[in-house]
């Protein structure tokens, strides 16, 4: 009996110490790895903010929770990522306003052109519309971790854009896939060039198109403005965008770590609105000491003509069901409402 029971000691001592010897490994943390994609390219305002919020992410969890971030569109375009991110070979990104429309379509409400009249009223009107939004990410599978803006957009050209007029004459870019883009040049009676925003440069290049749209810092950190000579100066819509990771993702993580990702999330999303009002306002100046020439628009590319194709693009993205016909009365609603509040002293527009 003695014999048997040294036997079976002598078996489960080695074992216990092989398991003893391996135990700090297997009960080391986890290290979850967030693999986001952006358009933004390295060295950018946009990229130099993200990488910050990367590292603090990493501090503050200790490195349990790191970026691998994928800059300048290597990931390919917003619609490829989201099919990454789909079958889960990505986790997030940062999106313009051409993603979201594929992730929550209503938020891209926030965008149509010539509604609001200065970034006062975008930001009242956004405050308001922001829980709906977050929930509307969560529906459709995703997490909003931060709100970010690209900024106003302009058309660049290598001819002057002045009126409706010289847009039609112009090989015009729109984004490929894109039913907001579509539904004004549609309605403006207009057939520009589809293509993904990856192909833009090139087809500048080759003469393929002539005219694009963008925000100042869009079109330096895309080197747009360097096959062009000129800006109209009439700002069209401010764009949107976002910073988004899956939900599915993002619920795998432990509790702290979800709380981290959206505090630190929403204070990057904060820091890119800032800068990036700030940089595209720098950059028009930039843009002009590159030898861009500031060109002003005609009447009809200001108001009149353009707001019934505004408001004939708003009826077609609401009869194809992009877009709410009751979220854009609320919107205006809200445009109203804070105009009423402001109407002693109305603040100018910015850009």
């Amino acid at each position: 009996m003695n014999g048997a029971r040294t036997s079976r000691l002598l078996i489960i001592l080695p074992v216990a110490l092989v398991l003893a010897l391996l135990s700090p490994p297997l009960l080391a943390e986890k290290t979850w790895v967030l693999k986001f994609a952006t358009l933004a390219p390295s060295g950018t305002t946009w990229m130099n903010l993200l990488e910050e919020w990367a590292e603090t992410v990493k501090t503050e969890s200790g490195g349990r929770l790191v970026f691998k971030i994928y800059p300048g569109g290597v990931q390919g375009d917003e619609p490829d990522v989201l099919k990454k991110i789909r079958f889960g070979q990505l986790h997030g990104g940062a999106f313009t306003g051409y993603g979201i429309g594929r992730i929550y379509s209503p938020a891209r409400v926030l965008e149509l052109p010539f509604l609001f009249e200065n970034i006062h009223e975008i930001d009242y009107v956004r405050e308001q519309l922001m829980p709906d939004i977050e929930q509307g990410y969560r529906d459709n599978g995703y997490e909003m971790l931060g709100w970010m803006e690209v900024g106003y957009v302009y058309f660049f050209s290598r001819q002057p854009i002045r009126s409706l007029e010289d847009l039609a004459k112009a090989r015009l870019w729109y984004w490929q896939g894109d039913p907001l883009g579509k539904a004004f040049f549609d309605a403006s009676g207009l057939s520009p060039v589809p293509l993904s925003v990856i192909d833009v440069y090139t087809s500048l290049s080759t003469g393929m198109i002539d005219t694009v749209y963008a925000p100042p810092l869009g079109a330096l950190a895309l080197q747009w403005f360097s096959k062009t000579q000129y800006i109209t100066n009439v700002p069209m819509a401010n764009g949107i965008g976002s910073l988004v990771v899956s939900r599915r993702f993002f619920q795998g993580l432990p509790q702290d770590l979800q709380l981290l990702l959206k505090r630190t999330g929403r204070a990057t999303g904060e820091k890119l609105v800032t800068a990036t009002r700030r940089d595209n306002e720098a950059g028009l100046e930039v843009l002009q000491e590159h030898g861009l020439q500031l060109i002003e628009g005609d009447a009809d590319l200001v108001s009149g003509e353009i707001e019934t194709i505004s408001a004939a693009a708003g009826q077609s993205l609401i009869d194809n069901g992009y877009l709410p016909g009751s979220l854009i009365e609320r919107v205006r609603a809200l445009i109203r409402e804070y105009r009423v509040k402001h109407a002693e002293t109305p603040p100018h527009a910015d850009g």
